[in-house]
């Protein structure tokens, strides 16, 4: 009994299957958008068509991705507030609503012909129902809530994992299930139709079936740890040298520690500048001249990027052994900043490839980064913490977007791969804020250790 009660506690079949949904619906809507484009520019030369299907394309996705993500501003932090002081599945639940609900409307499109701008409606009720800002938050808040410290990275990134193998799979699912059935339905039905299916899934099992973890003995606030043993110190060594070392480390970790999260979130921000940006284009850059990708080709490519969940997973599975969190967040910025420059200069498939493979350790700065947070604030805070963080990485994502969106359509025609060039010197920026991190921890450990002495 007790054991089911454990493994209703899990949030891996509502991450695997939101990311099932996820994978289907962006293969969807990105083909849908495409053929829409296509048809409205049939009667020009090929050559003309094609770059201008491109800023059509582009255009769409700078309008969708503000709509997107600026929407959760209005809801997402009262949402994870009602879910630290209410109930934690409310943040979970009410996105999933809105999920369900939108890709329901590219249905309804698809069938009933409706107007592409239909999208930008079904962005906004996704958006002011959280979203997956509040959705993501949610879902680190309860991951985070039955783990210990010492294996709060790794738990975070074995989630993260499972939202890649899921994704993995539904992107080699996506491209043959919309060319298989588009001869008997109209293009793009049934995908969108499985998408549905899955949030459905996700949504009843989060409603019925999962359970909020208790907290973890071993997760208090990590400055407050080291306060309350420096306050100890002189029921042990007594007299007036003792109270001086107690002093002292009652206020050695208060500044560095919120020195480090002003860092932790820069640098979060700054690589996730990096990674939305080059990942806005990426889709454009592969369906058009040199590549030119079909719908199983992009299923393939998808695919390829959702293996990162599983390198990173391993990765930090082995260096947690033997390096500390920030080294292990270094690690994953070097890994993208190199692939990401390989992708700036790809001309055929198989270098597509070999930028993939170098990324193998993208994924392991954002997660880590939230573990690293997490161990510097009260456990009751989690949801607030973990949806300020997305907010503002869905801030900077939303302009990031944009301006890569319009950088791309002006370097088209001289360097398609020159978004990438900028992501790669963004990533670089970002090991700044890392180092002053690193710097930080190793003298706070220093100073803390002279004291107890």
């Amino acid at each position: 009994m007790v054991e089911i009660m454990a493994m209703r506690a899990w949030v891996e079949p509502v991450v695997a299957g939101s990311q099932v949904a996820s994978a289907f619906y962006d293969t969807a809507l990105l083909l849908v958008v495409k053929n829409f484009y296509n048809q409205t520019n049939s009667t020009a030369p090929s050559h003309v068509m094609e770059d201008a299907q491109q800023k059509a394309v582009s255009n769409f996705y700078v309008i969708y991705n503000l709509v997107l993500g600026l929407s959760p501003l209005v809801s997402a932090y009262g949402l994870s507030k009602l879910g630290d002081k209410v109930h934690r599945k409310i943040p979970i639940c009410v996105s999933l609503l809105g999920y369900l609900g939108s890709k329901f409307l590219l249905l309804l499109l698809i069938l009933l012909d409706w107007p592409i701008e239909v999208m930008y409606g079904a962005a906004a009720f996704n958006g002011l129902t959280g979203g997956f800002t509040t959705f993501w938050a949610g879902i680190m808040a309860l991951g985070s809530l039955g783990s210990s410290e010492s294996r709060r990275s790794l738990r975070l990134i074995i989630v993260e994992m499972v939202y890649g193998l899921a994704g993995f799979l539904g992107s080699m699912a996506s491209g043959y299930l919309f060319v298989s059935f588009s001869y008997h339905y109209r293009e793009g039905t049934v995908l969108v139709s499985c998408s549905i299916a899955c949030y459905a899934f996700c949504l009843l099992y989060s409603a019925f079936v999962l359970t909020v973890p208790k907290p973890a003995a071993s997760c208090p606030d990590k400055a407050k740890s080291v306060e309350e043993y420096g306050s100890q110190l002189p029921a042990h060594t007594g007299g007036t040298e003792g109270a001086q070392p107690s002093a002292s480390s009652n206020q050695t970790p208060v500044t560095p520690s919120k020195l480090i999260i002003v860092m932790l979130f820069v640098a979060a921000i700054l690589y996730d500048l990096a990674v939305v940006g080059a990942m806005n284009v990426l889709p454009l850059f592969l369906i058009r001249e040199p590549l030119s990708w079909n719908a199983v080709e992009i299923g393939h490519g998808n695919a390829a990027g959702y293996m990162i969940f599983i390198t990173s997973f391993l990765g930090v599975f082995v260096f947690s052994k033997f390096f500390k969190d920030i080294t292990m967040i270094m690690i994953g910025v070097v890994s993208f900043s190199a692939g990401i420059l390989i992708m700036a200069f790809v001309r055929w498939t198989f270098l597509f490839y070999i930028a993939r493979a170098v990324m193998l350790f993208a994924l392991i700065p954002l997660p880590t980064i939230r573990s690293m947070l997490s161990k510097h604030v009260e456990g009751s805070s989690y949801g607030k913490v973990f949806v300020l963080l997305q907010l503002t990485l869905v801030t900077t994502g939303v302009v990031t977007s944009t301006a890569y969106n319009k950088i791309y359509q002006s370097t088209l025609n001289w360097h398609s791969g020159f978004c990438f060039v900028l992501s790669f010197l963004a990533g670089c920026l970002s090991l700044l804020p890392l180092s002053i991190v690193a710097i930080k921890q190793r003298s706070s450990t220093g100073s803390f250790q002279l004291s107890t002495k």
